[in-house]
């Protein structure tokens, strides 16, 4: 593992220059590679409103990704909606919950979000206002936990999938010469799978975010170098740092 030059992070690039997987690309000599194994795609129309989801049946929206939001407020526009300011936002980041800004004027609504960033806490805050109708904006590809909990909970909700989550596919000329393949889902997982039926590790070194994404690697017969989040390495970027500091001398600057 000690001749690492190239890095592909399973991530849109940055929209500005600044990013801290550049800070290591430097400090470390290493060309770091944004391209992601998954991509996201909208749900038409015609197929949302196969769902036979009436937005103004909904007291209160849920969020889990900045996608979803994008992706309601498609919808809303495209079916002409207004969404009534009594409407409550439930999001499971403060990040996320932030982002809404971009479509509503944020002192205005009433927006709930748990302070951790947690699942769990969020189906907490949801417990606390049991009375309301909620819509839960997802994808084709996603976790259960929220739902079974607010099923555990008897809360009335109801889930409208309006992006789907599919393979960001290869060309048959693009180069995939990198020496560490850096995950943040399953989904990524299945993407290098689809398009690498034949995959070998060989000296390729994987890393993964998240236990899912760890357990789908795992399960495909990967074995994993860098993991996160863990007590030394809570971000993708720390662990990433951590493996290079054994496997890279960093670059002595001139």
């Amino acid at each position: 593992m000690g001749n690492i030059k190239k890095i592909l992070v399973s991530q849109p690039k940055p929209a500005g220059d600044k990013s801290p997987y550049y800070d290591i690309a430097e400090k470390y000599g290493v060309e770091v590679v944004f391209r992601p194994f998954v991509k996201v795609d909208p749900v038409e129309l015609k197929d949302f409103r196969s769902q036979r989801i009436n937005l103004l049946d909904f007291s209160a929206v849920v969020f889990t990704a900045k996608t979803g939001v994008d992706h309601f407020f498609r919808i809303v526009k495209e079916t002409r909606v207004y969404i009534p300011e009594t409407m409550k936002y439930f999001c499971v980041t403060e990040a996320i919950a932030a982002y809404l800004q971009k479509y509503i004027i944020y002192r205005k609504r009433k927006i709930f979000f748990p302070l951790t960033g947690k699942m769990t806490d969020l189906a907490i805050q949801i417990g606390k206002h049991n009375k309301e109708n909620y819509l839960v904006i997802m994808s084709d590809v996603h976790k259960d936990d929220l739902l079974l909990a607010m099923d555990a909970k008897r809360i009335k909700h109801k889930e409208a999938v309006m992006y789907r989550t599919v393979s960001n596919d290869f060309a048959p000329d693009e180069p995939f010469d990198y020496d560490v393949l850096l995950f943040f889902s399953p989904s990524g997982i299945n993407s290098l799978l689809k398009n690498f039926p034949e995959f070998k590790q060989g000296n390729i070194a994987i890393g993964t975010f998240g236990p899912t994404t760890a357990k789908a690697a795992t399960e495909a017969g990967l074995h994993l170098h860098i993991e996160a989040p863990a007590p030394e390495a809570p971000s993708m970027v720390a662990a990433l740092e951590n493996f290079l500091k054994k496997a890279v001398s960093p670059k002595k600057k001139k």
